[in-house]
């Protein structure tokens, strides 16, 4: 092959590729009204188990509740994001539930709820440290959402140690 024809396959498969993400996101969008989607919270559920690996509670139903309360926090931080911003982290959530957006942009095989913590930390690593800086930005924007909504309730702070505010 040509190197004249292998650039010109590129660029084809890179529109239609960008073309059927964009439709994806358009007919499965990550918020829907302002809040998380079913497979939005799926995502965040499985985001929270590999970035809270750690202090999360040991015992299964405690962590469940944790992480449902995490999800149900981070959907009340949703709602009151201005609209701009919702439709960016709708477009973001949407992509990264769709299989071809996860396999993009997360590096991630299996579906969000399928993984098991170690793949999506694997994922999580490859898009922290990559050179599209796309990647790297959207590794942020997840992992601070998790952090914030996760420890933003007093419930969490003995986990880390930490004994709360001053009383002044």
């Amino acid at each position: 092959m040509q190197r004249r024809s292998l650039l010109k396959l590129s660029l084809v498969s890179g529109v239609v590729l960008a073309l059927a993400g964009g439709a994806a996101v358009l007919l499965q969008p990550g918020l829907e009204q302002g809040r998380l989607s079913a497979s939005a919270r799926e995502l965040f559920t499985s985001l929270g188990r590999a970035i809270l690996q750690g202090t999360l509670p040991a015992d299964a139903q405690a962590r469940s509740r944790a992480l449902a309360g995490m999800v149900d926090r981070m959907d009340a931080l949703v709602a009151n994001l201005p609209p701009t911003v919702q439709a960016e982290l709708s477009q973001l959530v949407g992509l990264l539930c769709t299989a071809p957006g996860r396999l993009g942009l997360a590096g991630l095989v299996p579906a969000w709820a399928d993984a098991s913590e170690a793949q999506v930390q694997a994922a999580l690593e490859s898009m922290r440290f990559s050179s599209l800086t796309l990647r790297q930005q959207a590794y942020l924007a997840l992992h601070e959402m998790v952090g914030g909504a996760y420890f933003s309730d007093e419930s969490t702070w003995a986990s880390v140690g930490y004994p709360g505010p001053l009383v002044l």
